[in-house]
């Protein structure tokens, strides 16, 4: 970075204020939200659906056996079909009104897991435009207080100029915080959503496997 290039974050970040810094905090940290919870949920989905088409391919045969050893490898274990489906191999000469208490307790137990973290996104995505906001508004307090206390009639644009870009730069940097934020959120919700109808169609087909 050159020197004219570190002149003009310095100069933004004096702009902005502490309103600004902030703001630049929060959208560290929803990124690194963002991150953790892509590669967390990425690899639990796909994990699971490679141990679901598996496994679906032994329902047939009734090869129990051969689904609890799946779920036993160290990539699968701990992933949402994997717990889902080594428990259900446990109890499945339990009823099947039993085996679909177990299946949904399960189920939304790791649905909620994938969804960790994800309120802090939503929280971000709601609060960040506001305090951007309360940035804006403090500049242009600042520029009103400075055109009040300037006695040059001419000056008065110069005068208003560093308020106007302290609410400008706290607007935009809000909105910067907030979009990502609300897009992962949706993003991640619908994903997870969704893969947990995949693990309750799984458990159905597992539980009255012996019905088809």
């Amino acid at each position: 970075m050159d020197f004219t290039s570190m002149t003009n974050v310095r100069e933004l970040l004096a702009a902005g204020g502490p309103i600004l810094i902030i703001l630049i905090l929060l959208s560290v940290y929803s990124i690194s939200v963002i991150l953790e919870r892509y590669f967390r949920i990425r690899r639990a989905i796909n994990y699971s659906r490679r141990l679901i088409t598996y496994c679906r391919q032994h329902l047939p045969s009734g090869s129990y056996t051969k689904m609890e050893e799946a779920c036993r490898k160290d990539a699968v274990k701990n992933t949402p079909a994997g717990v889902l489906i080594s428990r259900l191999c446990k109890e499945r000469k339990r009823s099947q009104a039993d085996l679909e208490k177990i299946a949904q307790g399960i189920i939304d137990f790791e649905l909620s897991r994938l969804q960790k973290r994800l309120s802090i996104l939503g929280t971000l995505g709601s609060i960040t435009p506001f305090i951007g906001l309360f940035g804006t508004v403090i500049g242009v307090m600042h520029a009103f207080k400075d055109l009040a206390s300037t006695t040059q009639a001419a000056g008065g644009a110069s005068v208003v100029a560093a308020g106007i870009a302290e609410a400008l730069v706290n607007t935009a940097a809000g909105l910067f915080v907030a979009i990502p934020a609300v897009i992962a959120y949706n993003y991640f919700l619908s994903k997870t959503l969704y893969f947990s109808e995949e693990l309750d169609s799984f458990a159905q087909d597992f539980i009255y496997a012996d019905k088809f």
